[in-house]
């Protein structure tokens, strides 16, 4: 029979159970995570950018939609409209800061300055301006406003937040110095997203094919972009790049030339393409809404690869580790 010996663990050894400890006890900071939000599954996904592995699922209580990061990137907001209420994330580590009540938060976007947050509520015909702190949120002023508030975007000097209502064919502007509205415009059948460009609003009409193209100083729609049926929302491409436009029932994704809005390709992204976030690499990560899933888009070729995710997924967000990309369309576009 061998002698028995005590284990004493080597300096190596215990300085790797140290680390393993430590790692336990403090969220890892992942390279790049990518948040998507489950309508369907009322869930939040966290995934790892470059495994696309599942680091986290938040569960809400009932239907998250949009999310926005905090000026400084210090907190991601994501409004869960049909229970009212907004979750405080830290981007870099999926880990839920705070839940506040706050009334239907559907589509939000910060102002140019930072100081202004803007909340469209679809369900309850109102939109919610918010004095932001930069710890708190102080509502300011509660505006009704028929019928069916839906996206945002502000002018670029921050004096003007336009929103489009779906249910009357309209969009909205609205003052932030007075805080009541300016003047409505009858823009085409259910216009959803919005965003600002080289001077004009581009809004996607889903209830229609195409873009309406909105001269703010006449009040006019100057021109159409037909692209494809249920033309619904866009996201300018970082550093003067392309407009991608997603078109729901059609299952498109569609290029713009930044400079002349002209349409340079088209490509067909079954699942019904919503929300885009972009990554430093360029790639495209799109909810593809009617298919659970989402699709990773490589933007020279076209070429997609798909994962699967919760039920009905809308909103999405690339965090990189120095911050986060994507799925901010409330700010104005180069």
């Amino acid at each position: 029979m061998r002698p028995f010996r005590p284990f004493r663990p080597s300096r190596s050894w215990a300085l790797a159970l140290l680390l393993a400890l430590s790692a336990a006890a403090h969220p890892v900071r992942a390279a790049g995570l990518v948040y998507v939000l489950n309508s369907g599954d009322a869930t939040i996904q966290v995934l790892d950018a470059e495994t696309r592995a599942e680091r986290r699922r938040i569960p809400v209580l009932r239907e998250v939609h949009h999310l926005s990061l905090t000026p400084d990137g210090r907190l991601l907001m994501v409004g869960d409209s049909g229970a009212n209420e907004m979750l405080f994330i830290d981007p870099g580590t999926g880990e839920v800061l705070r839940r506040e009540a706050l009334s239907n938060p559907y589509h939000l976007g910060f102002s140019p300055d930072g100081q202004i947050l803007t909340i469209t509520s679809l369900r309850r015909d109102q939109v919610d301006i918010y004095r932001w702190t930069g710890e708190a949120l102080e509502l300011v002023k509660r505006l009704n406003m028929p019928d069916m508030p839906s996206h945002l975007a502000y002018s670029p000097d921050g004096k003007v937040v336009y929103v489009t209502l779906q249910g009357t064919g309209n969009i909205a502007a609205v003052s932030l110095e007075t805080l009541e509205p300016l003047w409505s415009l009858d823009v085409g059948p259910e216009p959803a997203g919005i965003i600002w460009h080289n001077g004009r609003l581009l809004v996607g009409i889903m209830g229609s094919d195409h873009i309406a193209v909105i001269d703010p100083e006449t009040r006019s729609v100057e021109r159409t972009i037909t692209i494809a049926r249920g033309a619904h929302a866009l996201f300018p491409a970082p550093n003067g790049g392309p407009i991608y436009v997603t078109s729901r029932v059609d299952s498109r994704i569609t290029l713009l030339d930044p400079q002349t809005l002209a349409v340079t390709r088209s490509w067909k992204i079954p699942g019904g393409p919503d929300c885009i976030s972009i990554d430093p690499q360029g790639r495209l990560w799109v909810t593809l809404r009617w298919q659970g899933r989402i699709g990773i888009v490589d933007p020279e070729t076209g070429r997609m690869e798909t994962q699967r995710v919760g039920r009905s997924p809308h909103g999405i967000l690339y965090a990189g580790s120095g911050g986060a990309a994507g799925d901010r369309p409330a700010a104005p576009a180069p």
